[in-house]
């Protein structure tokens, strides 16, 4: 797997995950760039470097930003990994028909920033984690555990077997702001255009929407969840 850009590259040195070479552009001069370099050559990571062109040869996302680190293939957890790092009230995301690499992406980057404990995606109906979907996050892919599943609605029973609450995130349920969402909460958002299927709502306990004021009905699936898992951490700290 190649991973590329700066901030990508950076997270990846730092997860302390298993890297063949970073391939680095020669001539960067910027701040940003040296600190990365010296970061690399701080954990003894193989490091060659090699101009631009050759470099935009190896790119898969066009956008490498002069930085290519070859790794291997993203590794998935289990359910099982998740749970044992859980401690208290803590946060899981499940995601129901994600497929878009730039929401997943996006979300994945969300749910690191607010301390999500895991994300739990299909292996079906989903996108996976790619080199580009791991750019998109800014290289968070690197730090929060995420497991593939094959039937989502075990998983979700799963996780109330272990004393999770389930709140499908969908329009047509009770104002997410004045729902309880402390407590060990798995908040389960749907696909970009699908929504939470029938049978995934009907395991969850409770369904949540976002209420919105202007003309346009729904939000980007990723803008939805970072709403619903903030709300959630800021009841935290109430």
């Amino acid at each position: 797997m190649k991973v590329e850009g700066r901030n990508a590259v950076e997270e990846l040195v730092k997860s302390g995950k298993a890297i063949d070479k970073v391939l680095v552009q020669d001539g960067l001069r910027d701040a940003q760039s040296r600190a990365v370099i010296n970061l690399i050559k701080q954990e003894k990571v193989k490091i060659q470097f090699a101009d631009k062109s050759a470099l935009d040869r190896v790119s898969v996302t066009g956008r490498h930003q002069g930085f290519v680190a070859f790794t291997e293939e993203y590794e998935y957890c289990e359910i099982e990994d998740i749970l044992n790092d859980c401690c208290g009230d803590d946060i899981i995301l499940v995601l129901d028909g994600i497929v878009d690499p730039h929401n997943l992406g996006s979300i994945i980057r969300v749910s690191e920033c607010a301390g999500v404990k895991g994300i739990i995606i299909g292996k079906n109906r989903s996108a996976g984690v790619t080199e580009n979907v791991i750019r998109i996050s800014e290289g968070s892919a690197n730090h929060v555990k995420i497991a593939k599943v094959t039937n989502i609605n075990s998983a979700i029973d799963t996780l109330k077997e272990n004393g999770f609450w389930a709140y499908a995130l969908e329009v047509g349920g009770q104002d997410i702001y004045k729902t309880n969402l402390k407590g060990k909460t798995v908040i389960v958002v749907g696909g970009e255009d699908t929504g939470v299927s029938k049978l995934t709502k009907q395991k969850c306990d409770v369904v949540v929407e976002i209420p919105l004021a202007g003309k346009v009905n729904s939000l980007n699936a990723s803008v939805a969840c970072g709403v619903a898992v903030f709300e959630a951490v800021r009841q935290r700290r109430c």
